[in-house]
């Protein structure tokens, strides 16, 4: 098995150019790869190989377990990127800023820190440029400045620390969950009880390593207060609803598994919004341009790590949102 040199490859030349022989036949692919380029691990080559950049006599190989056969392989390695996040200059809705800390609007579709597959046009990418290198470095190299996250397509106030003092502190208060965070929710059908507690444990599904559940034993304890706000449709069946939801703990998508866990699932959650909308509300979701899953953090209050100020900030849900709630209260 012959294999070429990396260094045009990552330059953003000629993709690398790798022979297989007779020798490589029926092996993995990835195996066969990566022994004949010692340069890339099988794993690299596998994300290689899931973003199309690998393929064999112009037709592309995405099945890293499929079996080699001899032959010449074209693999388009990309340049490097910088390890450490760079800044960016991306519009923020800034709602409050002074010499330690930062409080934005984020908006739904931004990624709060660098990630494989988001490693640009971030919330920190944004902060680095807006800041200038204020920002505080506890958080490390890819997340400076980063106490708390929201997911990438929920919208709302988040803060940011810009010292390491306000970092501690912050960190502080949401360790103790000494804050006020209330989330609007749009759900399919309503929750039962109409209003009360979720607690629960939550932590990584067995059967799907990406989602995360609710658990009798292990992972984390979530607690979330909810009321229903408005309901949409016919009492006993409702169609929809309006939901606050207020946080004492932060788990990784903790509303959206807390009011699946109740009947009520975020319109448009496309990890758990399990079984589809009524008629009426799918019509009002493609009206109102909605998707992705209708959750706002539309209050975020604590008092001020550094100078003691109480502080509290709301704002509306942004007019994806806005504009189904219109739809659904027409209906």
């Amino acid at each position: 098995m012959a294999h070429a040199g990396l260094d045009e490859a990552e330059d953003g030349g000629e993709p690398l150019v790798v022979e297989l022989g007779p020798d490589a036949a029926g092996l993995r692919l990835d195996k066969a790869l990566a022994e004949a380029c010692p340069d890339l691990s099988r794993a690299r080559l596998q994300a290689l190989m899931a973003e199309g950049r690998v393929s064999r006599e112009g037709a592309v190989l995405a099945d890293g377990s499929a079996r080699a056969a001899p032959g010449v392989y074209e693999i388009d390695v990309p340049p490097p990127l910088p390890a450490d996040p760079q800044p960016e200059a991306i519009p923020l809705a800034v709602l409050f800023e002074d010499a330690h800390l930062i409080v934005i609007d984020k908006p739904a579709g931004m990624t709060v820190h660098p990630a494989p597959g988001n490693e640009t046009g971030t919330l920190v990418n944004a902060l680095l440029h807006h800041c200038a290198g204020s920002l505080s470095g506890v958080g490390g190299v890819a997340r400076p400045g980063i106490v708390h996250r929201l997911d990438k397509d929920t919208s709302g106030v988040m803060v940011a620390a810009k010292s390491d003092a306000a970092h501690q502190g912050l960190s502080a208060l949401f360790a103790a969950h000494d804050l006020d965070r209330m989330y609007v929710a749009l759900t399919r059908g309503a929750p039962r009880p109409a209003a009360g507690r979720v607690e629960s444990r939550i932590g990584r599904s067995s059967s799907d390593r990406k989602k995360m559940a609710v658990l009798k034993t292990g992972g984390r304890l979530a607690v979330t207060d909810y009321q229903t706000v408005r309901s949409i449709g016919p009492a006993e069946r409702p169609l929809a609803a309006r939901v606050e939801c207020r946080l004492h703990t932060g788990r990784t998508h903790q509303i959206r598994v807390h009011l699946a866990s109740v009947g009520a699932p975020l319109l448009g959650d496309p990890v758990y919004g399990s079984g589809a909308p009524a008629a009426p509300v799918r019509e009002a979701m493609i009206e109102a341009g909605l998707d992705r899953q209708a959750l706002h953090a539309a209050v975020l209050g604590f008092v001020h790590p550094i100078t003691g100020e109480l502080l509290r900030f709301e704002t509306q849900p942004p007019a994806d949102m806005e504009r189904l709630q219109a739809a659904l209260g027409a209906l």
